[in-house]
């Protein structure tokens, strides 16, 4: 692919599109921050004012949204699917419920358009050095067609199945996600309020039958591990809002399906309560504060 669209350029989608850009190939960015805009310009990519503007020339489009909403607004508000070159690829890689993800999907079947719900694991730090897991859905096709930008940005990509799997299992994988890291902060505290050192008692858990990715590569704990969000306030990384969100999407696909969730349900209780204290902004590993 010569020349792609990225819509979405925070956090995860900044980085995203400039190891894109850094792979030779050409990106028309865009996204309603200027500051965003400014700081793509100033990486090589070029920048548009708005999300119709993307589409010139490109052999795919990226999107990296915040929310469902803003998913259907620029699919089906901004009209895209209208006027998108039906040779185009659209790799959706936003975290949005699975239901939205496969109307957007069925209406740009009907256009002749195709269409990958593409949702990634491996936050901020798997951004910037493009080893995301790419979870996807759609058809197997479409993802040869757009496998090599998925190795551009990550070092793993998986098929899930049909439109919308790829929102199913990123669902999954984010409940269970908040699951460890509120048990792995909440241990942590146990063992520091008993006088054990954070970092001893995190190098036995990990390689203990209690070691999980938050102990690993994530270790909420203040000063554990230098290159964790909880090492500079918890700034950055994926906000409490986002994890929040996915929960309640986690909750949604429950009901929907009679599955019964009880560690999910508590999990998404503590996080209503860091978003309640004000701590929305915060990086999601930041629920240690409620135990320190």
């Amino acid at each position: 692919m010569k020349k792609i669209g990225f819509i979405g350029l925070g956090n995860m989608g900044l980085p995203m599109a400039n190891n894109i850009s850094k792979a030779g190939i050409e990106v028309n960015a865009f996204d309603l921050s200027e500051k965003a805009l400014i700081h793509a310009e100033n990486l090589g990519m070029s920048i548009k004012q708005d999300s119709k503007g993307v589409l010139e020339d490109i052999d795919a489009l990226i999107t990296m949204l915040p929310n469902g909403s803003s998913v259907e607004k620029i699919f089906l508000e901004d009209n895209l699917l209208e006027v998108i070159n039906k040779r185009t690829l659209i790799i959706e890689s936003s975290t949005i419920s699975p239901g939205i993800s496969k109307k957007i999907s069925t209406i740009a079947k009907n256009h002749g358009i195709s269409m990958l719900d593409a949702p990634v694991s491996g936050g901020v730090k798997g951004a910037e050095l493009g080893n995301l897991t790419f979870i996807v859905g759609g058809s197997q096709a479409d993802l040869e067609k757009g496998l090599s930008l998925f190795k551009i940005m990550g070092d793993k990509i998986f098929y899930a199945g049909e439109s919308g799997s790829g929102q199913i299992a990123k669902l999954c994988n984010n409940m269970l996600l908040a699951v460890h890291m509120c048990g792995t902060a909440e241990t942590l505290a146990l063992g520091v309020n008993n006088g054990l050192d954070p970092v001893v008692l995190s190098e036995i858990m990990k390689n203990s039958s209690g070691g999980n990715w938050s102990l690993e590569k994530y270790n909420p704990y203040p000063g554990v591990m230098e290159t964790a969000p909880a090492s500079e306030n918890y700034s950055g990384g994926f906000l409490n809002s986002l994890m929040l969100k996915d929960l309640k999407l986690a909750s949604e696909l429950a009901l929907g399906s009679k599955s019964t969730t009880p560690m999910g349900k508590l999990a998404m209780q503590l996080y209503e309560e860091m978003m309640d204290d004000g701590f929305g902004t915060l990086d999601f590993s930041s629920i240690q504060k409620k135990y320190l």
